[in-house]
C-alpha cells in the first residue's frame, strides 16, 4: 500500500457516554489519544456506531478560514471529533482513505451537512456554512490515535 505524508492529527475530542447534554452548543472532552473502533469510531464515544457517521473530520485550513470569517472554532466546537493540519480535507473526493497513525485507517464518507444544531452558536448557520463543516467519516481500521500522529493519504486498503 503507497501512501504519502500528508498531515498531521492536531486535535481529538469526543462526547462520553456518562455526560449529560448540555442546552446549548456540543458538549466535547479533549484527548491526548483515542482508541479507534472499526464500524464504531472512538472508543466510549456517545456518538459512535452510527453507519453515516463513525467521526466528523475538519482541517485546519478550513477552520482557520471560517474564524477569519467570525465563526465560533476551537477543538470541538462545531462538533467535529478530529481536526487534521496541513490537508485541504475539501479537496480529496468522497471515498479517500487516511491512515493515522501506526495502524487506524479511516474512509472520508460525504461531506457533513450543517445542522440547525449550528445556529445555536451563529445565527448564519448553518446555512453559510455548507461544505465547510468537514466531512463524515467510517473507521475501516481501528487502532490507538494520538494528538500529533502523521496522517497520509492512502489507496484502499486490504480487509484484514
Amino acid at each position: 500500500m503507497s501512501a504519502m505524508v500528508a498531515g498531521t492529527l492536531k486535535s481529538i475530542v469526543y462526547k462520553p457516554k456518562n455526560v449529560p447534554q448540555v442546552a446549548r452548543g456540543y458538549q466535547r472532552v479533549a484527548l491526548r489519544e483515542a482508541r479507534l473502533i472499526a464500524d464504531y469510531g472512538i472508543e466510549g464515544d456517545r456518538k459512535g456506531g452510527n453507519p453515516k457517521r463513525n467521526l466528523n473530520v475538519m482541517d485546519d485550513i478550513t477552520l482557520a478560514e471560517l474564524a477569519a470569517e467570525g465563526y465560533p472554532t476551537g477543538a470541538g466546537v462545531l462538533g467535529e471529533n478530529l481536526i487534521i493540519s496541513g490537508i485541504d480535507l475539501r479537496t480529496l473526493p468522497a471515498g479517500a482513505y487516511l491512515r493515522i497513525g501506526a495502524e487506524a485507517i479511516i474512509q472520508l464518507r460525504a461531506l457533513r451537512e450543517p445542522c440547525e444544531q449550528l445556529t445555536e452558536l451563529d445565527s448564519r448557520m448553518p446555512e453559510s456554512v455548507v461544505g465547510r463543516v468537514g466531512y463524515m467519516c467510517r473507521v475501516v481500521r481501528g487502532g490507538l490515535i494520538h494528538v500529533g500522529d502523521p496522517v497520509t493519504l492512502v489507496q484502499q486498503p486490504e480487509v484484514t
